[in-house]
């Protein structure tokens, strides 16, 4: 049976639509009917094809029989995940031409979004891990360790000038004129990643040395004056004192600095510590006991927001409260 054609019959919004695609595909020197034909021969979008499930679920691949090691490796990809969200935003406020009160604030709120929901996700691991599992699938993963996450050390950089991620004890050993590389000698993370036994850099700081440095540098110096904090210095004076602006602002601080390292070491503490208080080794060697408590770091992204009484404390009530209080009960 044939089908007669019927009249193309144009509504306003259809037309408006085709204009604006030839004013767009013109001024790129493209042709408008060629474009439209090449949609007509297209496939249809298939979520499991957009967000290519099929490839996504092949990328858990355990290295023992553990059955909970699955569930170590999906969480850790779903933080990486979080991670690529929060350097999304950080790079849209690198690269805008002019950032409006209203622009920041939009993204200040996503930035604790996702870190609001990092820090509340790790109970999955403290829920869905088997201690016994844990202490035994671990051996296999060494050098492997969380600490060489390079995406939070990319956030880190995005977000506060780089003096302020400089090992606190050397911090006034810089000035101004200081070179990144200098500083990036002594940055804070280097001193967790020293052997405890041996004093030396351990296998996990070498290998991430090796593979990361450059990048690293390179990204320090792209977000030297257009980091999270710059970006902020160049509101208006008026922005800078909201309210809203500065909660947002301390809270991203606290939730980065504080609640993240934190919800690790609490999650340490109980994985890695003996019945006898005595503390098991990171699978790749990190003294966590002295690197992940922000009150020995002392790593602040915006220091002169807070007085100096809440930067002498800095995450000294958190671990009262959710550590060594509960440890005291148990």
């Amino acid at each position: 049976m044939k089908v007669e054609k019927q009249p193309l019959n144009m509504d306003e919004k259809l037309q408006d639509t085709l204009n604006k695609l030839y004013e767009r595909y013109s001024t790129d020197g493209q042709d408008l009917n060629s474009q439209l034909e090449g949609l007509y021969h297209s496939k249809y979008v298939n979520y499991w094809e957009y967000i290519r499930l099929d490839t996504l679920l092949t990328l858990q691949n355990t290295r023992t029989d553990m059955p909970d090691e699955m569930i170590f490796i999906v969480y850790h990809q779903i933080t990486e995940l979080y991670f690529k969200m929060v350097l999304h935003e950080l790079q849209q406020l690198k690269q805008a031409e002019q950032v409006t009160a209203e622009l920041f604030t939009k993204r200040l709120k996503r930035l604790n979004w996702y870190f609001r929901q990092l820090i509340e996700s790790f109970d999955i691991v403290s829920v869905g891990l088997d201690q016994d599992q844990f202490l035994k699938f671990r051996a296999a993963l060494a050098p492997a360790s969380g600490f060489q996450s390079v995406q939070y050390r990319m956030v880190e950089i995005a977000s506060t000038d780089f003096i302020n991620l400089v090992e606190k004890d050397t911090r006034d050993s810089y000035s101004d004129y200081s070179t990144i590389e200098e500083m990036f000698e002594n940055i804070y993370w280097k001193r967790g990643a020293i052997d405890v036994k041996t004093g030396q850099k351990t296998l996990s700081l070498k290998l991430f040395e090796k593979e990361y440095t450059s990048k690293l540098i390179r990204l320090s110096y792209e977000y030297k004056t257009r980091n999270l904090w710059s970006v902020f210095k160049r509101l208006s004076f008026d922005d800078q004192a909201n309210p809203e602006i500065l909660a947002a602002m301390k809270a991203y601080d606290h939730m980065a600095n504080i609640d993240w390292p934190l919800a690790h070491y609490k999650y340490a503490v109980r994985y890695l510590m003996t019945q006898h208080k005595d503390a098991i080794p990171a699978t790749g060697g990190t003294n966590w006991q002295k690197y992940l408590p922000p009150r020995f770091q002392k790593v602040i992204f915006f220091p002169s927001l807070w007085t100096e009484e809440e930067i002498q404390n800095w995450g000294k009530s958190w671990v009262e409260n959710e550590v060594l209080n509960k440890i005291a009960k148990s």
